[in-house]
């Protein structure tokens, strides 16, 4: 909506007769219009682009560039085309009238002026033009959001859906007609989990804290994970409060982030040990002046198989990638292989050992979530625990409960440097990153984090970091579900 239609009526007086402006100013000074004069033609014109008048009250006997002349030209600019102009003359003749309309005024007012009948017919075709240009916007703003990507709706006091454009009823499922007798969140809840639970505690109020509301759709046997970020406004209704709510679809841009993240763990844990193994030996061969053949052949010999592991290597993160964008429920992760993983992922990462309990309860369950999603989750979380630990020696456990039939909580808990309150509530949203010097890079505990709570509610579970509170270290909390 433009600037004018919020603020008092902006009025474009022009008159070459001073005394004439003083007598128009005079008139309309105590009616909470915001004037703006001019004493010619072209001045008018300059004036009109600078401030796009509500109305023009423009005196047709000027010199220079007469008032039809300064009409036709206002009409011929796109932009103060649909401007309403008064035309204030002298002239009684028909044909100067005729020449008014011929022009494009919307009205006439004849001097000498009379002020009850300027100030009323001012009052008119201000408001009727306000009005008009009113329902132009909103028009505009009916026809963008009726024909929006992103779901938009309006929801009461009372979290009923009073509106639900057609993008939001597809979203949640809703038939094109009617009004839904449920609550947003109920009809929310038959889809979707409502993410992170801590943010959704105080809907419809704003998120306490900096951080994002999302709606996900968990991975199914026939459909990826979808996923909405949720905003909420409130609107200056009267009477019962109003919010316009907005369902904005993000699963590529976190289908993006995940391919991202599983790139960069890849590379960081394949490439390492081949180019240790390549490049001392390439770097004494470039320092040392003469060396023997014999060290030629053993040093180029270590590079080349170094070379080999690299290029081997370079073809698993490749095919690693590609699988990153299979579902993470594709294959359920039998519990009873979780020990060979723990262990699997420590010698990757060249950790001590990981205490492993509760595994006893658990054997033969399967988890709705893939060993190479549980690959990239344990790698993660063992990678923080390491980074940020002050010695870069983490002991690790997990512990594995069941809290429910159709549901396993593994808990990982590190010893290291516990996560500043602050940081705390905002490590697990999509798009938040921890580190203080953060530059953009994927290297850091934010976006690792967010991911590992991304895996989580992407096959219906979910995410919670705490600090331990007996002890320096961090706890890690996954629930999955189970396969039934």
């Amino acid at each position: 909506m433009s600037a004018a239609l919020l603020e008092h009526p902006r009025l474009l007086v022009v008159d070459d007769d001073a005394s004439g402006l003083e007598v128009l100013q005079a008139v309309l000074a105590d009616e909470g219009y915001e004037l703006v004069t001019a004493r010619n033609g072209r001045e008018a014109l300059e004036r009109a682009r600078e401030s796009v008048p509500d109305l023009v009250l423009l005196d047709a006997m000027m010199p220079v560039l007469d008032g039809f002349e300064t009409l036709r030209r206002l009409r011929s600019d796109p932009v103060l085309a649909e401007v309403p102009v008064i035309m204030v003359t002298a002239l009684h003749d028909r044909d100067s009238r005729l020449l008014g309309i011929e022009a494009g005024a919307d009205d006439f007012i004849t001097k000498p002026i009379d002020s009850v009948e300027l100030r009323a017919r001012v009052r008119t075709v201000t408001r009727l033009d306000r009005f008009r240009r009113l329902q132009s916007e909103r028009a505009k703003f009916e026809w963008a959001v009726e024909t929006s990507d992103d779901g938009f709706l309006s929801v009461g006091e009372r979290d009923q859906v009073l509106y639900a454009n057609p993008s939001a009823r597809a979203l949640l499922g809703l038939p094109q007609g009617g009004v839904p007798a449920e609550p947003f969140l109920a009809l929310a809840g038959r889809s979707y989990h409502c993410e992170p639970e801590a943010a959704w505690a105080s809907w419809p109020a704003p998120v306490s804290a900096p951080g994002s509301r999302f709606l996900v759709r968990p991975e199914s046997s026939t459909a990826t994970a979808l996923w909405l970020e949720v905003d909420a406004f409130l609107l200056p209704a009267p009477g019962d409060p109003q919010r316009l709510v907005r369902l904005h679809d993000v699963t590529e841009r976190l289908r993006t982030r995940r391919e991202t993240w599983a790139l960069h763990s890849a590379v960081s844990h394949k490439l390492l040990t081949p180019l240790a193994a390549m490049l001392p030996s390439l770097e004494y061969l470039s320092t040392d002046e003469e060396p023997s053949a014999e060290t030629v052949r053993e040093l180029a010999g270590a590079a080349f198989r170094g070379a080999e592991r690299l290029d081997q290597a370079i073809q698993e993160i490749l095919q690693y990638v590609e699988a990153a964008r299979a579902p993470w429920s594709d294959m359920p992760f039998e519990l009873s292989g979780l020990p060979a993983l723990v262990e699997e992922v420590r010698q990757r990462l060249g950790l001590g050992p990981v205490t492993l309990l509760g595994q006893e309860g658990v054997g033969g369950l399967r988890l709705r979530c893939s060993k190479r999603a549980l690959d990239l989750v344990l790698a993660e979380l063992f990678g923080n625990a390491r980074k940020f630990h002050p010695r870069q020696l983490p002991a690790l456990e997990i512990e594995v409960s069941r809290p429910a039939r159709e549901d396993v909580t593994l808990a990982v808990r590190d010893d290291g440097d516990a996560i500043p309150p602050d940081r705390l509530i905002r490590v697990a949203s999509p798009y938040y990153q921890s580190e203080k010097h953060h530059t953009g890079q994927l290297a850091g505990m934010g976006l690792g984090l967010a991911m590992v709570a991304a895996i989580a509610w992407s096959v219906g579970g979910s995410c919670r970091v705490e600090n331990r509170t007996n002890r320096p270290g961090v706890v890690v909390v996954l629930r999955l579900p189970l396969v039934a």
